[in-house]
């Protein structure tokens, strides 16, 4: 570990947090942009699949966004490969600008009535295209913080992922919030769906001008590395990798059942009124995101398999009792507290995702060791979710789905159990920011 002069010391912190800033401006547009498309599936699924039964409209929405998560594995291999052999800022300004054509290709595609089967079809290509690039960004966001990150407090840091990953669904739900107040039902479902996705496209390009200045953590020594993004590289640690997968089921899953279908559930489930259900979920995310730092630091102190350990144990006891307390709610400041408490455990998982993985990996396939990994457990289990709870729901047994939630979180604590300690014991070491000289290493330059 390098010693630095106290004023030296003091500049690198400075610069690292600017990095922390800025690589969380682009994983907020991200993610802005990937979950508007839940939040306003109500208003467009109609537009795209016409039926006489809502439950049947959301069903096909929500497979499409499942079938997005399918995207991810590729994307989590190449924006791993790219990461890890030619810089984490090359790969996260590639997948920004990406999730930005996908915004816009949804905000002006024509609808069912227009163009027939093609409108659901070209709505099918604009997710998987997000898709691949959300699928990189995860895995290369979450290295890069997880490496800019100080020692001693990482976890408190790299905590700021999921505070901008949930900052992303709260602008989102927000968004829906604020259009519902100005427009009518019947606006919405005409054309106001569209705004959010347009104002998305575009705030995914301040994103891109904002990442170009950010420093580099991986060193040229590990990008020359013949291990570097290389999937021969990545099986010399398959325990890491289904290890990662092992938890990634468990924590995505629930992830997704108390954030994006949340919403759904209340209205489709519970009956509330779809302009209550979102209130409801923009302060329930708005805690959960000041949530994370609090157990992001609670990790530093108690190590990351402890934290693991608790999420998995609590989750598996909890979750069945909470969904059939909410089934049932009719005061919605009760489904507040309900949810709360949900995400409150959800959060010894969420606050150290992508810092857990990190740990787990050398830096010459860390960043494909974080995404392809994350991508493959969470493309199964979370792009799922909201998909199989909605079928069993169709099927008459929708009680189902929260033991399912149940079952995969307590394989996340036997997994969390048997795992060494990745905070004491693991491969994430300080590492020196650097400005790519991408000529010099006869790679081709970044644009600007």
């Amino acid at each position: 570990m390098t010693i630095l002069h106290p004023s030296e010391h003091a500049a690198d912190t400075r610069k690292r947090i600017f990095a922390i800033v800025g690589a969380s401006s682009g994983n907020l547009v991200e993610w802005f942009d990937f979950y508007i498309y839940s939040f306003c599936a109500i208003y467009f699924a109609p537009v795209f699949f016409p039926s006489s039964n809502p439950t049947t409209q959301l069903v096909n929405t929500a497979a499409i966004f499942a079938v997005g998560f399918l995207m991810r594995p590729i994307g989590g291999w190449l924006f791993g490969r790219i990461a890890d052999k030619h810089g984490r800022r090359t790969a996260m300004m590639i997948s920004v600008l990406m999730m930005c054509g996908g915004s816009l290709m949804i905000a002006c595609l024509p609808t069912y009535a227009s163009i027939g089967m093609a409108a659901p079809a070209l709505l099918l290509l604009a997710r998987l295209f997000q898709g691949l690039s959300v699928g990189g960004e995860y895995g290369t966001s979450a290295t890069y913080m997880s490496e800019v990150a100080l020692e001693g407090k990482r976890g408190f840091f790299a905590s700021f992922q999921y505070v901008t990953l949930i900052g992303g669904q709260l602008l989102a739900v927000l968004a829906l919030v604020i259009l519902q107040q100005f427009l009518t039902s019947e606006q919405l479902h005409a054309w106001g769906w569209r705004i959010p996705f347009v104002l998305g496209a575009l705030a995914a390009l301040i994103a891109l001008y904002l990442r170009k200045s950010l420093s580099e953590t991986s060193t040229a020594e590990t990008r020359k590395s013949k291990d570097a993004g290389t999937l021969a590289g990545l099986m010399k640690h398959k325990r890491a990798f289904m290890t990662v997968v092992g938890f990634t089921a468990g924590g995505s899953l629930i992830f997704y059942t108390f954030t994006t279908y949340m919403q759904k559930y209340l209205v489709n489930t519970a009956g509330m009124n779809a302009k209550t259900a979102s209130t409801v979920m923009t302060a329930a995310l708005f805690v959960y995101m000041l949530m994370q730092p609090l157990f992001g630091a609670l990790s530093d102190k108690i190590g990351r398999r402890t934290a693991m350990l608790w999420f998995g144990g609590l989750a598996a006891i909890a979750t069945v009792p909470i969904l059939h307390a909410l089934k049932d709610v009719t005061s919605p400041y009760a489904a507040f507290g309900l949810v709360i408490l949900a995400l409150a455990i959800v959060s010894f998982y969420t606050s150290i995702s992508g810092l857990i993985k990190a740990e787990m990996f050398p830096p010459e396939v860390r960043a494909l060791g974080v995404g392809l990994s994350y991508a493959v457990g969470n493309s199964i289990f979370g792009g799922s979710a909201e998909f199989v709870a909605l079928k069993l729901k169709e099927f008459g047994i929708e009680s189902s789905f929260y033991w399912y939630v149940s079952v995969m979180c307590a394989l996340a604590f036997i997994v969390a159990y048997k795992m060494r300690d990745p905070s004491k014991e693991g491969y994430l070491k300080d590492v020196p920011l650097e400005t790519h000289n991408y000529a010099a290493e006869g790679t081709a330059a970044t644009p600007r």
